[in-house]
C-alpha cells in the first residue's frame, strides 16, 4: 500500500490523486502485486494516523507572486499542511510531489521542491495543474519503486536535487 497524504485548495490536485489512485487500482487488477494507494486530503477533522506510517505528500504551488529566483518564492496557502508536517516523524516521509504550471517557469512545483529540501526527502516527480494520464503513469512508477525500495531497505533514499 503506498500512502498519500496531500492537500488541495483549487481541486487540481485533489483530481491527480483521483486519478493515481484509480490507475493503482488498474495496475492492480491486471498484476496483483501492484500497490493500491491510500490518500489522505489534509483538512482539519481529518484521520491523521496516515503520518505515523510511511507515506508521500503532495503538494500545490502557491507563492506569493514574483518570479521564483530574485522574489516570489515565498510559500501561502500550505502553511497549515506544512506545519502539520513538522510535527509528524520526517522518517516516515517517503518523498514529495508537486503540481504547478508550467506557464510560470522557475517557479512550477517550487513549493514541492522546497518541502524535498525542508524534509530531506527526494522529489519523486512534478505534475501541471489536474495532471493526466502520462503524468499519472510515471508518478505511480516511481511511487511503486520508492515505496518497494523502502519495504526492502526500511531506509528512505538520499535527497535528488
Amino acid at each position: 500500500m503506498i500512502n498519500i497524504f496531500y492537500v488541495s485548495i483549487s481541486g487540481n490536485t485533489r483530481a491527480f490523486v483521483k486519478r493515481l489512485v484509480q490507475y493503482a487500482k488498474v495496475a492492480n487488477r491486471r498484476n496483483a502485486t501492484k500497490p493500491l494507494i491510500h490518500a489522505v486530503e489534509y483538512t482539519e477533522n481529518m484521520d491523521n494516523t496516515i503520518i505515523d506510517h510511511p507515506f508521500f505528500v503532495i503538494v500545490p504551488t502557491y507563492l506569493d507572486g514574483g518570479n521564483g529566483i530574485n522574489n516570489g518564492y515565498k510559500e501561502v496557502m500550505t502553511l497549515d499542511f506544512r506545519d502539520e508536517l513538522d510535527e509528524a516523524n520526517s522518517a516516515y516521509l517517503l518523498g514529495v510531489i508537486g503540481s504547478g504550471n508550467r506557464n510560470f517557469n522557475a517557479q512550477f512545483g517550487l513549493t514541492a521542491k522546497h518541502y524535498a529540501r525542508r524534509y530531506n526527502s527526494p522529489l519523486i516527480g512534478l505534475f501541471e495543474l489536474r495532471g493526466n494520464d502520462e503524468e499519472a503513469v510515471k508518478i505511480y512508477a516511481a511511487l511503486s519503486k520508492y515505496q518497494n525500495d523502502f519495504n526492502q531497505r526500511g531506509v528512505k533514499r538520499a535527497l535528488v536535487r
